[in-house]
Parts: C-alpha cells; sequence; structure tokens
C-alpha cells in the first residue's frame, strides 16, 4: 500500500533500476550520468526534474486525472488547484463567485475525504497484509486464537472432515476445526430468511445424521440465534 502510494505521489516508479515516469513513457536508468544543460544529473535527479518541469509536478499530474480516478468533483479540483497555489479562502471565493463560506465548506469536506481516505487505506493495508482470519460472529467480542485461521488450515480442515458429496464425516474435537465446519454448515443457510427448527434440522441432516448436536454447537457459538421459544431460527450475520 505505501509503495503505491508514494508512486502517485513521486510520480515514478523504480523497477528493474530504472525510474519511469507514471504521467507519460519517459524513464532513466540507475546507473547512467545524464546531461542536462550546462550540467550533469544522476537518474533519480533527472526523473523529479522530468516530472516538475514536463507535469508542473506529481499534484498538477494527479489533478488532471479523470474525476472519477481521483474522487474529486470539477469544482473541489478547482479549489485544490488554488489551494496549491497559496491563494486565501477570501481569494478564490472572488475567482470563482463563490462565497467565503462556501470555500471554507469545500476545505472541510477534502479534510473529512481525506481522513476517509486514511481509515479505507489502513482496512486495505490491513486486510492485505495480516494473517487470514475466520471473522468471530457478531456476538463474540474478544477475538482469540482459535480464529486465527489460515487459508491453508481451512483447506486442510475441510477436506479432511467433508467427503467430496459434502458429507461430513464427523465433528471434530479441537475448537479451531469446529468453528471452520460450524462455519461451513452456516453457508447451506440463508442470512436473510428464517427457519423452523424442523427445517434447520433437515438441512443439518442433508451434509451430517447428528444434528441435534451440530444445531446446538452453532447455537452455542452464536451463530445461529433463536426466539425464546425456539419456533423461529437465523443465521446471525
Amino acid at each position: 500500500m505505501n509503495k503505491e502510494f508514494e508512486k502517485y505521489k513521486n510520480g515514478y516508479t523504480f523497477e528493474d533500476n530504472i525510474y519511469s515516469c507514471i504521467f507519460c513513457d519517459m524513464s532513466f536508468e540507475e546507473g547512467i550520468i545524464y546531461p542536462y544543460k550546462e550540467r550533469f544529473e544522476d537518474a533519480k535527479h533527472a526523473i523529479t526534474r522530468h516530472i516538475k518541469e514536463n507535469h508542473c509536478g506529481s499534484l498538477n499530474a494527479l489533478l488532471n486525472y479523470d474525476k472519477k480516478d481521483i474522487g474529486l468533483s470539477e469544482i473541489q479540483t478547482e479549489i485544490v488547484r488554488y489551494f496549491s497555489n497559496g491563494l486565501s479562502d477570501k481569494d478564490i471565493a472572488a475567482r470563482m463567485n463563490l462565497s467565503a463560506s462556501t470555500v471554507r465548506n469545500h476545505r472541510f469536506k477534502l479534510r473529512e475525504k481525506e481522513q476517509q481516505a486514511i481509515k479505507f487505506l489502513a482496512i486495505m493495508d490491513l486486510l492485505n497484509n495480516q494473517k487470514e482470519q475466520v471473522l468471530p460472529p457478531p456476538g463474540v467480542t474478544e477475538l482469540d486464537e482459535r480464529y486465527e485461521i489460515t487459508q491453508d488450515e481451512k483447506e486442510k480442515v475441510l477436506k479432511a472432515y467433508f467427503t467430496e458429496e459434502g458429507k461430513l464425516t464427523e465433528l471434530p474435537k479441537k475448537e479451531k476445526k469446529k468453528i471452520i465446519i460450524l462455519q461451513e454448515v452456516c453457508k447451506q443457510f440463508n442470512s436473510s430468511q428464517n427457519y423452523t427448527e424442523k427445517s434447520v434440522n433437515n438441512i443439518i441432516q442433508t451434509i451430517f445424521d447428528d444434528y441435534v448436536t451440530v444445531r446446538r454447537y452453532l447455537i452455542e457459538y452464536n451463530m445461529m440465534k433463536r426466539t425464546e421459544d425456539g419456533s423461529i431460527y437465523w443465521i446471525n450475520s
């Protein structure tokens, strides 16, 4: 994630000893000295100067992207350009025929968007880099080692306890394995649908004969909820 951020911030990539501009096809090779006017420069200085002179910097080049690519409206893009030039809210308002309060509101919205983007980047970074986990059901408040399950572990457990026809051979005693099995059983149900106890039993019985034990575990592990009288069951999603 940081690598992608730096790419757009700097305006270039560095791969296989080549600095490549992301805004055009220009590139410079590391280790080569490039002549520029009456002096010489290395590849990194050359790519930095190129972006500044030919694209007026990364900020300007990014603002030239389509609005759907940067998430800014035309008005927001124009205001950002004025902000980057150091204009006051009053001066921007005069140039755009807006009130100063409207410009201040846009400034606030941009900061709000920035905070949202930071949180979203953090979410994606965690998603891409953390150890894969089976998320606990809504009723589980503490995440412990039972839920630290890699994709490889999950596949091995499912292969060991399910036949090719999708039948469950037995219920494992270990908690982590049991959680994997129960979450797989939950896939047999529609999360937006209510079920009678008989319907729940019938669905579980299609993959395992001891439906009573499986149903009890689904309730105990908070993966399934039911009314006090036990007349209605549903997946806790």
